[in-house]
């Protein structure tokens, strides 16, 4: 009997029993949003307890992989709609049609807000952008950035922060809309530039919010609530949308296997219903509402972002079955050539940027050949588009990489990027001081 006893209390440690009336949600969002709703839910519905899991977006796919049915979060709520598609075909969501709000328009531009199968639902709107912090452009004598290549001017080295998309959803998205909008080499082109201008990839997304906020870096890209509600809550700082940027909804699900269903489904409803929207307008949070702005009235702060004009004029109709055929193949690619060799490209970077300034009054032939072979060697992704587009490719890092051989093989591919990359910029920055040398 004691036995008996002393395993069933081993079980109950290993696997604790939902709690009833408790809505567990795992999400990548600031407490300032988290913290509003769960107040204002739990108002309307005393019966019902809000658990918060913070955690970043990649991180919260990696923890509904691996935590087992039954005793998994109950929503899954983030603003990288990717990612819900990779938890689709994970099939680790479940439909929850009856939640929807029929306020809520169809499409924003071209983007359906909805899945159409009722796996998940916009929430939010959300556009991506460059965030400046305008006393640091005074002070340093730099002009507001209007489009992702004003980034990439030699002005703005140093002065530029990123995160990396494996640490962030909604960079993963800037990353994918910039791929989508200029093509994937010359999008990875900038990419590249933007990070060899950059001070530093920071660990989480809102590092770079954070830090633009306070001063410590001038500008970066990132989601639009990070931006606007920087701005209205009296910081020096603005936001822009370039025109290579998309509006897609940050969406909410119901997770399959979860702890309180019926539960969930009644925060859901929450979230998307007339007062759940309501409290995306305050300037803390400052997200841009699914349902029309007709329906808030005055409630509209001036001067707010108007979704459609934006998804109106964007040159970028966002793929999202295409960000998600490639999502951990991007993320890789930028840890192993960019957050894992930062060091390297910046050096390459600032040696180019040297050379150019130098050869600018000279016109020296040799010397802007030598820049061409360096400029080719630091911003010229390690995987080009023809190997990317392949089926085959994609579905390698899509694959479960807790198989030994699949494993093997990506770690291969890895390690010969990396290497890869910190020989081309090292090489890059050699030849571009060879150029500065003979520029004079």
């Amino acid at each position: 009997m004691r036995r008996l006893i002393a395993a069933a209390c081993a079980l109950a440690l290993a696997a604790p029993a939902a709690i009833a009336g408790t809505v567990t949600v795992i999400t990548s969002f600031p407490k300032e949003l988290t913290a509003a709703y769960r107040a204002a839910f739990e108002k309307r519905n005393p019966g019902i307890k809000l658990e918060i899991l913070n955690k970043s977006t990649v991180a919260s796919i990696a923890f509904v992989r691996e935590t087992a049915e039954g005793q998994r979060p109950d929503v899954f709520w983030a603003s990288a709609p990717d990612a819900f598609e990779v938890l689709k075909r994970d099939k680790l969501l479940a439909k929850a049609a009856e939640v929807a709000n029929p306020k809520v328009p169809a499409k924003i531009g071209n983007y359906p807000i909805n899945d159409p199968e009722g796996y998940y639902f916009g929430q939010a709107l959300a556009g991506y952008g460059i965030m400046a912090n305008t006393r640091y452009m005074k002070a340093n004598k730099l002009e507001m950035p209007k489009e992702w290549t004003d980034l990439l001017k030699p002005q703005w080295f140093g002065h530029v922060a990123m995160t990396a998309p494996s640490r962030s959803g909604t960079m993963h998205l800037t990353v994918e809309t910039i791929l989508q909008g200029e093509g994937w080499d010359r999008g990875w082109s900038q990419i590249l530039q933007m990070a060899g201008n950059s001070a530093q990839i920071t660990e989480r997304s809102f590092g770079v919010p954070d830090g633009i906020n306070n001063g410590q870096f001038g500008a970066g890209p990132v989601i639009d609530f990070f931006g606007l509600a920087g701005k209205y809550s009296g910081f020096p700082v603005e936001f822009v949308y370039p025109q290579m940027t998309s509006i897609v909804p940050a969406n909410i699900a119901l997770i399959g296997g979860s702890k309180n269903a019926a539960e969930a489904k009644t925060f859901i409803q929450f979230a998307l219903s007339q007062e759940g929207q309501e409290i995306l307008l305050d300037p803390k949070i400052s997200r841009l509402p699914v349902l029309p702005y007709s329906a808030f009235g005055s409630k509209i702060p001036a001067g707010y972002p108007d979704p459609g004009a934006i998804a109106k004029r964007s040159k970028v109709q966002f793929n999202a079955d295409l960000s998600e055929s490639r999502y951990s193949l991007v993320q890789s690619m930028f840890d192993q050539t960019i957050t894992f060799r930062l060091k390297e490209l910046q050096a390459a970077t600032r040696a180019i940027h040297e050379a150019e300034a130098r050869n600018a009054a000279r016109k020296n032939p040799q010397a802007a050949e030598l820049i061409r072979q360096a400029r080719e060697l630091a911003f010229t992704p390690v995987v080009s588009a023809q190997i990317a587009d392949q089926a085959e490719f994609q579905k390698l890092f899509a694959s479960n990489k807790k198989e030994v051989a699949v494993a093997k093989r990506i770690t291969g591919l890895e390690e010969t990027w990396n290497s890869k990359a910190r020989a081309n910029y090292e090489k890059a920055a050699e030849l571009a001081r060879k150029a500065a040398a003979l520029a004079g």
